[in-house]
């Protein structure tokens, strides 16, 4: 089925990339996250930054004398030269489009790009339609036809719920009977409400994944470095699946070649399929990729930057990263994106109780020893200013609260530093785990129960 342009409209003209003579540039970030604040960090080298509504750890002044604000405004009233719109749920609700109406440069896609992420039954149908390559599914709003199908699939197993659910909506499993479980409870709305009314239940695929930004300016494409990251909250990919525990870049074992032919595959398609129904794609597209011994299949596409990837991706960026998203904004793409050959890794810290029921409240220790570790950048994902208490104090907020970023002239020397500033952060029942990115300087070896080491994410998708 197609839609017709009413629908699924394009954006249009574009004002320009041109603030006022003897003004610097000024940007917009939407939002409050990990992502957001290292958006403003890097944009910050060559623009004036405005988010909103930010978080406790984004305010402040760049190396390159640019400033850092943080404004409680919606973006609809806040005047800048580019808004750069960080969270799903603000582009699926249709942000980019009610900016875009008002004349503002936008990066990021209107609400019928963003259904990509919104509903991942629509994003099937789409790889569907380009012919990308995916794991074998079905959508379902009937438990007893989603359990039919179930069991058509050799497992392991996969249940998603069809709507947003912050990265949390998944479950992956080589228990029949769990999955079988998972259905009842999304399909009931008990799990996920209105989110989990539909379900995509999938074949379980093997092999190392990994995380690949492409920009795109509704034609044009251009990668950002690849990343990998963690999506379990135990070491050796146990526990629960979450909204990201870790990540690093540059992966060794995808190439510029395999770049390539990920945009090619995976990317590029999808693209082409969008615009064949109206739908002129601006933004960032974020391709969940596992390289199987079929072939790269795709595990999910997202309307955003990647959360804890960008911050891994993003602090290596060599050039002027406002002038780039502004270029994609303009449909006018042509700067290819180049990278430092240094390595960074992200470790998140996460509260007690997280996915499931984070504690929040506690005051956290250690922030400026940990921001003194030599290339370490400690990012605010779930932190607020404590209401009561010593003056200043800052306080856990959210499910992942930190993530602490290293660059370094290799993996294992940025891991070492990331690991030496997380052990500086204190707060009751603070959680992280040990093994993010160890793959990448060591052999995976096996655990106990057989699960090769997880950095090197050879198990089931996501």
């Amino acid at each position: 089925m197609s839609s017709s342009a009413a629908e699924a409209p394009g954006v249009g003209p574009s004002p320009t990339w041109a603030p006022p003579a003897g003004r610097s540039s000024t940007v917009c970030v939407v939002g409050s996250g990990g992502r957001e604040h290292a958006l403003a960090l890097v944009l910050g080298r060559t623009a004036e930054v405005i988010v909103t509504p930010g978080n406790p750890g984004i305010t402040g002044s760049t190396p390159e004398g640019h400033t850092i604000t943080s404004v409680a405004a919606p973006a609809e009233d806040i005047e800048a030269d580019l808004f750069v719109i960080g969270p799903e749920a603000l582009l699926v609700d249709g942000l980019a489009d009610r900016l875009r109406a008002q004349g503002k440069l936008v990066f990021g896609p209107g609400a019928a790009g963003a259904r990509l992420e919104g509903s991942k039954a629509f994003m099937k149908e789409m790889l569907a339609e380009a012919g990308v390559p995916t794991a074998r599914f079905g959508v379902f709003g009937d438990p007893v036809a989603a359990k039919a199908y179930l069991h058509t699939l050799t497992g392991p197993w996969v249940v998603k719920t069809d709507g947003l659910a912050a990265g949390k909506g998944v479950l992956v499993t080589g228990s029949l009977a769990e999955a079988e479980a998972d259905i009842d409870a999304k399909l009931s709305g008990d799990a996920f409400g209105e989110a989990g009314r539909h379900v995509v239940v999938e074949e379980g695929l093997v092999g190392p994944e990994c995380s690949l930004l492409v920009l795109c300016d509704g034609e044009r494409l251009a990668a950002l470095a690849p990343a990998q990251d963690f999506k379990r909250r135990d070491d050796f990919d146990h526990g629960p699946n979450t909204g990201g525990m870790g990540a690093y870049s540059p992966v060794a074992f995808v190439d510029d070649r395999m770049v390539r032919r990920l945009v090619t595959e995976a990317v590029a398609p999808l693209v082409a399929a969008l615009r064949a129904r109206g739908i002129e794609y601006r933004g960032v597209l974020y391709a969940g990729l596992m390289l199987t011994s079929d072939g790269p299949k795709v595990l999910e596409f997202n309307v955003r930057f990647g959360d804890p990837e960008t911050q891994v991706v993003l602090p290596r960026y060599d050039g002027d990263l406002a002038a780039l998203l502004a270029e994609v904004a303009s449909g006018a793409l042509t700067t290819v994106p180049r990278f430092l050959p240094d390595a960074a890794v992200c470790v998140v810290l996460a509260s007690e109780g997280y996915p499931e029921s984070p504690r929040t409240g506690d005051v956290i220790n250690g922030l400026g020893d940990a921001a003194a570790v030599d290339g370490v950048t400690v990012f605010h994902a779930g932190t607020a200013v404590a209401a009561s208490g010593p003056e200043g104090a800052v306080v856990t907020a959210g499910g992942r609260v930190l993530g602490i970023t290293a660059l370094g002239d290799t993996v294992d020397d940025a891991r070492r530093r990331a690991y030496r500033a997380a052990s500086a952060i204190k707060w009751p029942g603070i959680h992280r785990r040990s093994d993010i990115a160890l793959s990448a300087t060591v052999e995976p070896t096996p655990d106990a129960s057989g699960v090769r080491d997880a950095g090197a994410k050879e198990e089931i998708s996501q």
